[in-house]
């Protein structure tokens, strides 16, 4: 490997160490109930093999986006996620990933957690 490649390989290794802790400190910002939610999301996102490096940064901050703006607007967390956030989560990530294996399990947690959430919201 040149010394080239090898600058390439690294650049690539702290850009996404850097933009995931970007997208950590985003998260963190968040109330806690749209926290909660992206957290549990994040936690079942894991089941997926990302296309490659860039499109794994880009689903975690599309996430940390998406959550920005509905706590920002006041909208409710099943507003964003629907009836079924397993659903809208696989659907989310098609686009950043190549698939994977999810246990029943983490489906139900999934379910389980976004519901907590949601009930922490103040109306």
């Amino acid at each position: 490997m040149s010394n080239a490649e090898k600058g390439g390989v690294i650049a690539k290794v702290i850009g996404s160490k850097l933009r995931w802790r970007q997208y950590k400190a985003r998260k963190e910002q968040l109330p806690p109930s749209y926290r909660a939610a992206v957290e549990a999301i994040e936690r079942y996102m894991m089941h997926f093999v990302p296309t490659d490096g860039d499109s794994d940064a880009s689903r975690f901050e599309d996430l940390a986006d998406l959550f920005e703006q509905a706590a920002a607007n006041g909208a409710p967390i099943r507003e964003v996620v629907g009836k079924d956030p397993v659903e809208f989560v696989e659907a989310f990530v098609h686009k950043y990933t190549e698939g994977g294996y999810v246990p029943a399990l983490a489906r139900k947690q999934l379910s389980e957690a976004i519901t907590r959430a949601q009930e922490q919201t103040p109306r």
